[in-house]
């Protein structure tokens, strides 16, 4: 039996009871109806609160539903931007960031913390890594390919420690070369690859990603 029917049911208990006056029933039966009725009434409510906390959760469903399908739709994106994207060799190398300029050319940037210590030219034993696979990419796809590496800096001017370079120009094309040696040391071919210095040029968000090497692979 359903809940308004119960209502109707017990109302119309009640009013019978009434309209037949309390000459015709006993108390008994008065307090009885009315109990039932109370029962009914607190049934009711609880069957409404049921609702309430029903339709609560159906609404927090649909908005998770909502965010599950944007969340979708973004990933889909990216993945689709993805495949979109031209593979250049490079990716899967560790501490690399890959990107395109206009007429091909592909930009291979490694973070000058990484390569280099403060003020010095001289390469980390652990940047050696990084620049061996990028080398290991350049002699297997784009032989043919002239290399340029580009040195950058961020504007500070240098402190006195750093101070034997004069000029950030200066610390930046010895990083570029100090690169180029050691692409031209492991097999990169000597007429194929050159350096360029440009020192605070070309500014990045941050100083850090400012200081920076850029190998770029020109294209053919």
């Amino acid at each position: 039996m359903n809940t308004p029917r119960l209502v109707l049911i017990a109302l119309g208990a009640l009013s019978i009871i009434i309209l037949s006056g309390c000459k015709t029933i006993s108390q008994r039966d008065y307090d009885a109806a009315i109990d039932e009725n109370t029962q009914l009434r607190e049934r009711i409510a609880g069957l409404q609160e049921n609702i309430r906390q029903a339709n609560d959760g159906n609404d927090a469903f649909r908005q998770q539903n909502a965010e599950l399908r944007a969340e979708n739709q973004r990933l889909a994106s990216q993945l689709n931007e993805a495949l979109a994207r031209p593979t250049t060799g490079f990716e899967g190398i560790n501490g690399i960031d890959v990107g395109m300029r206009s007429g091909g050319a592909i930009v291979v940037g490694v973070a000058g913390d990484v390569l280099f210590s403060s003020g010095s030219d001289e390469l980390r034993k652990d940047a050696k890594a990084t620049l061996n696979q990028i080398a290991k990419v350049i002699k297997s796809t784009y032989a043919s390919n002239e290399v340029r590496v580009e040195g950058y800096t961020d504007s500070d001017k240098l402190v006195k420690t750093k101070k034997k370079w004069g000029t950030n120009e200066n610390l930046s094309a010895a990083r570029a070369l100090a690169v180029e040696r050691y692409l031209v040391g492991k097999g990169i071919d000597n007429d194929q690859i050159y350096s360029a210095a440009f020192g605070p040029s070309n500014p990045k968000g941050t100083k850090k990603e400012s200081r920076r090497v850029e190998i770029v692979i020109l294209g053919e």
